[in-house]
């Protein structure tokens, strides 16, 4: 048995690795909750141990949750859509105007599988792994037109061309997994402790942003004699790297229970066929992420927790950094001098993400016959400025409310094999504002989201 739970295990990283998608995630680019059980109660429940895909939210509970494993997959539909107004310089002036467009982004399911195992040792210890997507966007914004004057008041005239900024069919596709290793140890009879190595693989593609050509650092070092190669439509390029995770669960009495788990921020190798477009140089790390919960036994057959999540995007230079930067830049025609500020530079032009706070409500009730429902509700405030519009675009990651439900049913002679089920669904949210590079016009992105995940695990 534990050979071929092995064995299927690993058939199921590889696969996991090779197939999953990529998708325009719900708590800026991070996934509402980590877990069939998790998500049915929005991401809230680090204080409330049942599975091994747990240690994912806090490695400590790896000590209170069994022998057992999950396999799992969610449907993920996030539908996106942008339009911007009409302008009243149309691309002159050194402007540049986008359409006005009214598109609504392609790709629209993504499949992101988990799969999570857990194995209990003597002298209070436990481990566990568990692979599973954490984070990413995409956009697949087609058609549309961009207007501008390539060479600002000298004699070329204005010009029309395809693409959200005209450089063809424009997205970006991020795609991020995770592997953790986590052990845990029970310290006392109420409290545990756990760390986790967090191994992480990304992969990126940019398409249709070749107009920002000139705002590159290698564009100016060159004085505008050499056009950048590493900006656009390279196909994916893959980056690795690694960080730690710490947690801590106690129970403060017999019936409410603490968790709390801060993970480090993730170092990623760069994304060399990109580094024309992060700054320094293709560098995209991923932003460090706190939680802290509290659970409350309210009966033995009904639980409250409340959660409230924290992460650090304005750390990661490629995201929080502003795109007006990028006016600092010597070819920007600005009247700038600080190359390190164009694009691919060490304060290089970014998205202009907040870092951003998600609270969190969740209930658990054991409704007898085998049965257990959940329902949760979270709110924070999405990490995209108003001043921050046009790169965006390409990541408009508005979603600030999210609901849930869902349940578990027990199967098997002995109970130990369960179905899990859960459905997310966050309401439309929009964010308007200037376009950064053509002030006459307002651009308008917004996005609402379903979501469907089915797992399946079992005790040993």
């Amino acid at each position: 048995m534990k050979k071929n739970t092995s064995r299927l295990a690993i058939s199921l990283l590889v696969a996991g690795a090779c197939f999953a998608s990529s998708a325009q995630a719900t708590n800026g680019y991070f996934t509402h909750g980590t877990g069939t059980k998790n998500k049915g109660m929005v991401g809230a429940g680090i204080a409330l141990p049942q599975d091994a895909i747990d240690t994912v939210n806090n490695p400590a509970v790896a000590t209170k949750v069994g022998n057992n494993m999950q396999i799992g997959a969610a449907l993920f539909s996030p539908l996106r859509s942008y339009r911007t107004s009409e302008s009243l310089v149309n691309g002159n002036f050194s402007a540049f105007t986008i359409g006005p467009n009214d598109i609504d982004s392609d790709s629209d399911y993504f499949l992101l599988p988990h799969i999570a195992r857990s194995w209990q040792k003597a002298n209070d210890t436990a481990f566990s792994f568990a692979f599973y997507g954490r984070g990413g966007m995409n956009t697949d914004w087609k058609g549309g037109t961009a207007t501008f004057d390539p060479d600002g008041p000298g004699s070329a005239p204005v010009m029309t061309l395809p693409g959200t900024f005209g450089g063809g069919n424009a997205g970006v596709d991020l795609s991020q997994a995770f592997l953790d290793i986590t052990w845990a140890n029970q310290l006392t009879d109420s409290t545990s402790f756990g760390i986790a190595a967090v191994l992480a693989m990304q992969m990126f593609e940019a398409r249709g942003v070749g107009t920002f050509a000139g705002y590159t650092q290698h564009f100016a070092a060159s004085g505008g004699t050499s056009f950048p190669t590493k900006l656009t439509n390279n196909g994916h390029d893959l980056s690795y790297g690694g960080g730690i995770k710490l947690g801590l669960h106690s129970e403060l009495s017999d019936s409410l229970s603490f968790g709390v788990m801060y993970q480090s921020q993730i170092w990623m190798t760069e994304f060399d066929d990109y580094a024309d477009l992060f700054a320094n140089q293709g560098d995209f790390d991923i932003p460090a992420n706190f939680k802290i919960g509290l659970t409350w036994e309210a009966r033995d057959n009904l639980f409250w927790s409340f959660d409230i999540e924290h992460t650090w995007f304005s750390d990661v230079d490629a995201v929080g950094n502003s795109i007006m930067n990028l006016f600092s830049c010597p070819t920007a025609g600005m009247g700038g001098t600080d190359l390190s500020k164009c694009l691919g530079g060490d304060n290089g032009g970014g998205f202009g993400w907040d870092d951003m706070t998600v609270y969190k409500l969740g209930v658990q009730w054991a409704g007898g016959n085998d049965w257990t429902w959940r329902a949760g509700y979270s709110h924070g405030d999405q990490p995209i400025p108003n001043t921050e519009m046009t790169f965006n675009i390409l990541a408009p990651a508005t979603i600030e409310d999210h609901m849930s439900f869902g349940f578990t049913k027990l199967t098997g002679d002995n109970k130990d094999r369960e179905w899990n089920f859960s459905f997310m669904y966050a309401p439309n949210n929009k964010v308007t504002g200037p376009n950064n590079f053509d002030p006459t016009q307002t651009v308008t992105f917004e996005m609402y989201q379903y979501e469907l995940e089915v797992s399946y695990g079992w005790r040993f």
